[in-house]
């Protein structure tokens, strides 16, 4: 359902930065699209970036933000397991559970195991992203600061759906 802002919102999930203030209803599971790429991002100006240029690569994706942690465990708990996303993405550093904390906890249940795990940090310190790796994320990305190279990132990310 498009709301007043021209944003797509589809209960806790959204293509702008989710308040999480409700469970996931029926309804809206039943209307999830069958290409989903689920983003643990808090900060706005990447979640603008991510969202032009993954609709630039490829409109077929429809990207839901959830901007905590602790928020994005919840929803993925909610869905069903014929309607959990081709991808997430993680920002690292995030409110409540970090990038690695979500690794963490998804990693104790199998049902997560076959999503692909793409953490996206500002930190290129080897001793997180070995963490992260060894947490169960299919890699570790540096956020670029360049459009070409954000480009050549999210070319790579799809190529995982």
């Amino acid at each position: 359902m498009e709301n007043d802002s021209g944003n797509y919102t589809l209960g806790l999930l959204t293509h702008k930065t989710v308040p999480f203030n409700r469970p996931i209803a029926e309804s809206d599971i039943k209307q999830l699209p069958s290409k989903f790429i689920l983003c643990g991002e808090d900060d706005k100006d990447d979640e603008d970036l991510l969202k032009e240029i993954f609709s630039g690569i490829d409109g077929s994706f429809s990207l839901f933000f959830v901007n905590n942690g602790r928020r994005l465990v919840s929803a993925l708990d909610q869905l069903p397991d014929n309607k959990l996303p081709c991808l997430l993405v993680l920002d690292y550093n995030m409110p409540e559970l970090n990038g690695a904390e979500i690794l963490k906890e998804l990693k104790n249940t199998s049902r997560y195991n076959s999503i692909p795990k793409i953490i996206w940090s500002t930190s290129g310190a080897e001793m997180y992203k070995q963490l992260c790796l060894n947490l169960g994320a299919a890699d570790y990305v540096i956020k670029p600061s360049n459009v070409n190279e954000l480009e050549r990132i999210v070319k790579y990310m799809i190529s995982y759906c």
